[in-house]
């Protein structure tokens, strides 16, 4: 791989491996939950490849960085990635650096320059679709259709999924202490250990309600795992479990293949073609702006089509 400048990237290698304590990469990592974890991972070792051409994100010297390096690495990203991409990869980069400066291993002045780096504008339309209604229906019917505990479960799930906007980790952290059977509310953690509240009603909260009945009061996780023999076992869900349970329940139902954050797609898009406010909406995604919300109206597209429909072009066909 080729490096970004014309420094020599072994300056930019750690020469002996440094406790984790110590090391600017593994503390920032230590920080994030375990999804963000992974993802900011994979940046840092991406990046560390840019600038000396074989080290990773725990042997690169990011203490040796400077704002020639930080731009130069901007310029290259920019190239390979969308805009959005890009800015959630900086965000790792100034993160990493930010500790390498509060483990006073480069000066204040050198990390500021360092971070100085500007984010890429730009916009990209969001990944994924949106569920129809009927589709919802389906995968609905396909969990009512499952007579064991596991199609209960799972009826459950998609409800909570659909109606509090939850993304797939969120569903494995929820504990039974997070919902409130007399008033339907339950608590969310969702990034950065950022709390919100969502309320469950009519079929939802009876889709949860005959969960509960079966599951038992017992402390610990909401969602637990359930074998083929339909035994419940008492021990947090993985994400992975989750996507498994949805692509299976897709496939029942005759759904088209779609991902778990695309139900949180659904239930943005949902709820703004309903006319609940934006700013509501926002909040009940957790999301850290409205701008992230609105990249999910699909009323504007909407407004493309018919306009589209209004231009008339003389062809006949043969």
């Amino acid at each position: 791989m080729n490096t970004l400048t014309q420094q020599n990237p072994n300056e930019l290698v750690i020469s002996e491996t440094l406790p984790l304590d110590q090391n600017p990469a593994a503390v920032y990592l230590s920080g994030l939950r375990e999804t963000g974890r992974r993802t900011q991972k994979q940046s840092l070792d991406f990046m560390a490849g840019l600038l000396t051409g074989n080290a990773n994100c725990f042997s690169c010297n990011w203490a040796g960085l400077r704002y020639q390096h930080t731009t130069a690495i901007r310029s290259m990203l920019n190239e390979v990635y969308k805009p959005a991409t890009v800015n959630k990869m900086l965000s790792a980069l100034r993160g990493v650096l930010k500790q390498a400066y509060l483990l006073n291993q480069i000066s204040a002045d050198d990390y500021q320059r360092a971070i100085m780096v500007k984010s890429v504008e730009g916009s990209t339309l969001p990944r994924g679709r949106e569920l129809s209604s009927g589709e919802i229906s389906a995968l609905m019917q396909a969990c009512e259709d499952d007579k064991t505990s596991a199609g209960i479960r799972d009826a459950a799930i998609i409800a909570v999924m659909y109606v509090g906007g939850l993304r797939r980790e969120e569903v494995t952290a929820l504990d039974i202490g997070d919902y409130d059977r007399e008033t339907g509310k339950m608590i969310i953690r969702g990034k950065r250990q950022k709390e919100r509240t969502a309320y469950l009603q009519n079929g939802a909260g009876r889709a949860l309600e005959d969960w509960l009945n079966i599951r038992g009061t017992l402390e610990g996780a909401l969602f637990l795992p359930v074998n083929k023999g339909g035994k419940i076992t008492n021990r947090r869900m993985t994400n992975q479990a989750i996507y498994n349970m949805l692509k299976k329940r897709a496939e029942e139902a005759g759904v088209s293949e779609f991902s778990p954050h695309d139900i949180r797609r659904t239930f943005v898009s949902d709820l703004l073609d309903a006319g609940a406010d934006i700013a509501v909406i926002s909040k009940m995604a957790g999301h850290a702006n409205v701008q992230t919300t609105a990249r999910y109206d699909r009323r504007p597209e909407e407004a493309k089509r018919k306009a589209a429909g209004l231009l008339h072009v003389p062809y006949r066909g043969r």
